[in-house]
């Protein structure tokens, strides 16, 4: 569900609504939140007294499951697997970004950071590190004025 809709925002996880107020807001009987409970299809935070709070990410997905229920025709296990399987595919997404930021940290500890390359008079190139100055051509009076950033 938090695919479908974005990821949820930190307050959307804060365990408030006790679980009369987080029926009418669903549009479900309380005994309905119950059952879906005890099926595992939206498991809400508990007080240390055992009573269940629930947040507004669990009031959307009572939403989305009652949604798939009566709209879909989907059964209450075949909603859990599409749950699951949701989950799975949102913490598959967070583990790729989380991959991509430790590749992309990896390629620059490795290349030592961005490259600068000089041309020389002649077209020679000379490879540098970004706040080198460029190198002149040994005879050579001037420097180069040409830089380019090369970025793989």
């Amino acid at each position: 569900m938090a695919a479908r809709q974005g990821q949820p925002r930190p307050d959307d996880e804060a365990p408030v609504f006790v679980i009369s107020v987080a029926a009418e807001l669903a549009g479900m009987h309380a005994q309905t939140l119950r059952q879906y409970d005890r099926l595992g299809l939206v498991t809400p935070s508990r007080t240390r007294g055992g009573g269940r709070r629930y947040s507004a990410r669990d009031v959307a997905q009572l939403r989305e499951v009652q949604r798939l229920s009566q709209e879909e025709g989907v059964s209450l296990a075949g909603i859990a697997r599409i749950l699951e399987l949701e989950n799975s595919v949102a913490a598959l997404r967070a583990r790729v970004v989380e991959l991509s930021r430790e590749v992309e940290r990896l390629e620059t500890a490795a290349s030592g950071g961005p490259r600068v390359f000089s041309v020389g008079p002649g077209g020679e190139i000379f490879a540098s590190r970004l706040g080198e100055r460029p190198r002149r051509r040994p005879g050579s009076g001037s420097a180069s004025q040409a830089l380019v950033l090369w970025r793989p």
